[in-house]
């Protein structure tokens, strides 16, 4: 018997992967945060099996998301990247990457992690929702909005408040699995 899952889940094996193995599981590694962070504002416009298949590309074109390798990307290595097809070439968003690396690497100089500044903005703990249908589900919440407006006077880019919340629910700081979700039970036990 096939098990239900959210339903914005399609049958692409990358997606289910992804649904059944980190959407919504809580990550605390930093280099992951700066990862599903990029990502997220990557996807800015786009959809987000567009980004998931791009990935390993992503990984490739910025040093496995080491924050330290990336602030010195200067304007070469941004021309480089945007020759680069396995990635969105996107100048703006290719330049927020570095710009973000460090701005992030000051976040982790002041609160001596990443996850200790992120997880502050829903108590260090994930906010269990309990939604019926995908359709309840928020594009932003209050928190995602404070966090958003923080990394932004941080010098944050690509960090709106719906993006803010997708990484949110990306890392696991919000379970939005619905109630119909396998994934969902889960996090109830």
């Amino acid at each position: 018997m096939e098990q239900k899952r959210c339903a914005w889940v399609t049958t692409d094996p990358i997606y289910l992967n992804y649904h059944d193995h980190e959407w919504g599981v809580p990550v605390h590694d930093d280099q992951k945060l700066f990862e599903m962070l990029t990502l997220e504002g990557a996807q800015a416009g786009l959809s987000w099996i567009t980004i998931l298949k791009r990935r390993e590309n992503y990984r490739q074109a910025f040093a496995n998301f080491d924050p330290e390798i990336i602030k010195s990307y200067d304007a070469s290595k941004v021309e480089e990247l945007r020759q680069n097809e396995g990635i969105i070439r996107n100048k703006l968003k290719i330049n927020s990457v570095i710009t973000n690396a460090k701005a992030f690497l000051n976040v982790q100089a002041e609160f001596g992690t990443f996850d200790e500044y992120m997880w502050q903005f829903v108590g260090g703990k994930p906010i269990i929702n309990h939604w019926d249908e995908i359709g309840q589900i928020p594009a932003s919440t209050p928190e995602s909005e404070r966090m958003s407006k923080d990394l932004k006077k941080r010098g944050f880019k690509f960090v709106g408040p719906t993006i803010c919340y997708a990484f949110m629910q990306a890392i696991g700081m919000v379970n939005d699995h619905t109630k119909d979700c396998f994934k969902y039970s889960k996090h109830m036990e």
